[in-house]
């Protein structure tokens, strides 16, 4: 039984598995809420009306909070909001790291506990005083909570700009903190999802038969997103309007923040349902001064499928998957339409290779929401995590292939050929969820980035990456200092045994959620690193190598001052 039970997972998945093999150590194992301390569970408020808002979450975060160099969890829930109320009160919930592998639950001390209708978060030091802030996106009223420093946080939205008026009109998702003109500050962009108020707030189904389910976004008006600049005082502006930001109505689910041509102006790769993606290239500032900004995705080929479909485009990210030095796309869409991965061919354009590398294939009756890039087994080359769901909870009653809840997929980078070894990660990639954000980060700082998911109505996932020792690495977290302090934007390059690397520093990505801000660098079996070369985003500027650097361990390198004691 065994045996064909391990055949059929291959075949499901695409991954080659021998049953004459023996078994291996899975490469992600689950750690139970009993084990963790994580006890929080995510309620979407479900209704008989099946409002659209309640499909949606939740988002997911790793981030230091209090600076003490372990990654603490943030996990985002639903709450009240203007149009209708969840049954019992509902709460964010910020979990300390132990460091012994289990966390505290430190919500109410920190102040972070009930705003809005929450979606998802982003996390940034938009002060650069050294301590994380968080964005919390919602259906209803966003809160900017800024860290106080001390462990607890203070609702700063209406002060710095980012009130409820504001968002009035707008339904925000996914968001990223990003230096879009290399002032050394972060700024905010806010993805916006559809009209969906007083007078848009309904459901879909058979109203005779008193059957409902969740509406396709296709039904409501696009809105356009939102960009703040950091003005240096604590406050921002909004600067979206007039340019293209503010022209593109969409209905924007994703987003993330990278250089797609290598001018070093940092762009924005924007997923959205139903209507084509954008692609919002930095072109500088013009005349006045102000960012220049170009709507580009139909031109560069990433804003439809292959055969010009609008898809419902919910997961984002970016990275050199093939190591040519160019940022490559990825965007993950609902059932039927398949996952994208867009070759950089260097001249603002892209190809969509997933289905030479298998991704189209095997994501085809998928529901892809919170994804990433990373390097799991450290072997130097980024691999490809996804986690799925289908957003009708009543889907199966009228599809017999496609399913509520869906398998995790893992794709594992062969010198820049992905290979699906979804079958042999390990036991939590044989069930099935209904995911929704996902966020990696490196929580028992052995080296080995680990992975935490959102499920929708249910307890969050988080996955210990159990993938050996073999392979050497360096942990890197970046302090800028003339730079924004996240040294966002920045350029990574490094050799190893002869063979070099590089890495542009991205932000955001994923669904509604924000990852470990270090780098980790894989140099698979090489004893040492050559040297490490930083070149710090505007507006420094600075280039700094580094030789005979420690490896397998975490470092801190200020820019302009070298390795942190």
């Amino acid at each position: 039984m065994q045996l064909n039970r391990r055949k059929l997972l291959a075949l499901l998945t695409g991954a080659a598995a021998s049953p004459l093999l023996p078994a291996t150590p899975p490469l992600f194992e689950e750690i139970p809420a009993s084990q963790s301390g994580i006890s929080w569970t995510h309620d979407n408020a479900l209704s008989p009306s099946r409002f659209l808002p309640e499909t949606m979450g939740p988002g997911v975060a790793f981030l230091d909070y209090d600076n003490d160099g372990w990654m603490d969890i943030f996990l985002v829930n639903s709450g009240p909001s203007d149009f209708f109320t969840p049954p019992k009160p509902l709460r964010n919930a910020l979990y300390k790291n132990n460091r012994d592998g289990t966390f505290t639950d430190v919500t109410e001390k920190a102040g972070v506990g009930f705003g809005s209708f929450g979606m998802g978060c982003a996390v940034g030091d938009y002060n650069n005083d050294g301590f994380p802030d968080i964005f919390v996106t919602a259906y209803g009223r966003p809160i900017l909570y800024k860290n106080n420093c001390d462990g607890t946080f203070t609702d700063v939205s209406e002060k710095v700009g980012l009130g409820a008026k504001i968002f009035e009109n707008h339904w925000s998702t996914s968001a990223v903190w990003f230096d879009f003109d290399g002032d050394g500050r972060l700024d905010l962009f806010v993805c916006s999802f559809v009209a969906y108020g007083k007078d848009g707030l309904l459901s879909c189904g058979d109203n005779k038969l008193g059957v409902h389910f969740y509406c396709i976004p296709r039904v409501f008006k696009g809105t356009a997103s939102l960009l703040f600049h950091n003005n240096g005082d604590g406050t921002f502006t909004e600067v979206g309007q007039g340019t293209d930001i503010a022209k593109s109505l969409g209905k924007s689910l994703g987003v993330v923040a990278t250089d797609i041509n290598n001018d070093g102006r940092m762009d924005l790769f924007v997923a959205n349902d139903t209507v084509q993606n954008f692609l919002f290239v930095n072109r500088g500032p013009d005349a006045t001064g102000k960012t220049r900004w170009e709507e580009m995705a139909l031109a560069a080929e990433v804003g439809f499928s292959e055969n010009g479909q609008a898809r419902s485009g919910m997961g984002v990210d970016a990275a050199d998957v093939d190591g040519d030095g160019w940022q490559d796309l990825f965007v993950a869409n609902v059932d039927q339409e398949m996952f994208s991965l867009y070759k950089n061919n260097h001249n603002e354009t892209f190809t969509d290779v997933a289905h030479q590398n298998q991704i189209a294939q095997a994501t085809r009756l998928l529901s892809g929401w919170g994804l990433k890039f990373f390097d799991y087994d450290n072997d130097g080359f980024l691999d490809l995590f996804l986690a799925n769901g289908h957003p009708d909870d009543m889907i199966e009653n009228y599809s017999l292939q496609v399913k509520y809840k869906e398998p995790l997929v893992l794709f594992h980078n062969e010198a820049g050929k992905f290979v699906n070894v979804t079958a042999t990660a390990g036991p939590a990639f044989t069930r099935n969820f209904p995911a929704r954000g996902l966020a990696v980060g490196d929580f028992d700082n052995d080296g080995r980035v680990d992975v935490l998911i959102g499920n929708n109505g249910g307890a969050p996932l988080l996955l210990r990456n159990r993938t050996g020792q073999s392979n050497h690495w360096l942990g890197v977290k970046l302090v800028g200092t003339k730079a924004n302090r996240d040294a966002v934007g920045a350029h990574l390059t490094w050799s190893a045994g002869g063979v070099k690397r590089a890495r542009l520093k991205n932000n955001g990505g994923s669904y509604l959620s924000s990852h470990d801000p270090r780098e980790v660098i894989g140099i698979g079996a090489a004893s040492k690193l050559d040297y490490l070369e930083i070149r710090w985003p505007a507006p420094s500027g600075r280039v700094e190598r580094f030789t005979d650097l420690p490896i397998d361990r975490y470092i801190t390198i200020e820019e302009g001052k070298g390795l942190s004691k």
